[in-house]
């Protein structure tokens, strides 16, 4: 399906563009640390109205 003459076309060369902007938002996505909620709001408790 994908050979070197879909690559060449503009559609073969959009679809080459996502590809690498999906493969650089994993990237920079994963080097984005995780932190823990502050004590505050780990301890606000939540009430429902029903």
């Amino acid at each position: 399906m994908y050979n070197r003459s879909f690559f060449r076309s503009q559609l073969g060369q959009a679809a080459l563009a996502s590809m690498a902007a999906m493969a650089t938002f994993v990237l920079l996505s994963s080097q984005i640390a995780v932190t823990a909620p502050t004590p505050v709001l780990a301890a606000y408790e939540q009430v429902e109205i029903a």
